[in-house]
């Protein structure tokens, strides 16, 4: 029997959040921000949704556009802020100005987490080299997930890349599940499921009006009956 596929919608306020869980949502990532990409929401925020659906949620902790860690202190202070609200999973990705990972930062910061769950963001697909990020935060607690469209440019260009990490899947550095997202359309949905990938992840086409109205349930639950009818 095929596993049931996870589907992740970014949400910005309770609003969404529920209309993204009557959808058919697995879990929700809470940003704010999104001319910046998505950066770090209000504590408050986050607990109004905490209080408003019961699905899983990861919040980003991203506190300026770009893939620098910035103020490191900043960062573990607001995801004490953010633990106190009720998060419990995370979505951070720091990069240094050579491509790699900054590891330093990564590693403060997944500390203060003591062992929630998270995952490594998009800013794998800026990185110098995939291989070498993924080897270097193997075993670092709480790293479930990549979130990732195989390349800057989206999922059109990134497809060979997740096929082949899929492919990859138990090697070391490996063993995260592969979260696809970037410019992820229905179309791709059938080759990436056959390649094994369970997870995937939507923000503007959960939102027919475009970043400036909500989550549409009718439209989240167009991608569940979509994923639940593709043999992964």
């Amino acid at each position: 029997m095929s596993k049931r596929a996870v589907l992740e919608v970014i949400a910005l306020d309770a609003e969404d959040a529920v209309a993204a869980q009557a959808g058919g949502a697995d879990r929700l990532e809470l940003v704010t921000e999104m001319a910046a990409d998505g950066l770090t929401p209000a504590p408050a925020t986050v607990a109004a949704i905490r209080a408003a659906v019961d699905i899983d949620l990861r919040v980003m902790l991203r506190l300026a556009d770009g893939f620098a860690a910035g103020d490191v202190d900043r960062l573990v202070g607001v995801a004490g802020e953010l633990r106190e609200a009720g998060a419990d999973q995370f979505v951070l990705g720091f990069l240094a100005e050579d491509g790699g990972v900054d590891l330093a930062a990564v590693e403060r910061v997944v500390g203060a987490l003591a062992g929630c769950r998270w995952t490594f963001h998009r800013a794998i697909d800026r990185a110098a080299d995939r291989d070498a990020l993924r080897k270097q935060l193997a075993d670092l607690p709480g790293l479930d997930t990549y979130l990732t469209a195989g390349s800057a440019a989206g999922v059109d260009d990134g497809l060979p890349t997740l096929l082949a990490e899929a492919a990859r899947d138990g090697e070391p550095g490996y063993e995260q599940q592969i979260l696809v997202g970037g410019g992820l359309r229905l179309d791709h949905v059938p080759r990436l499921r056959a390649s094994g990938i369970e997870a995937f992840h939507i923000g503007g086409a959960a939102r027919p009006d475009g970043w400036q109205g909500p989550v549409s349930a009718d439209a989240v639950a167009e991608w569940r009956t979509t994923l639940d009818g593709v043999a992964g």
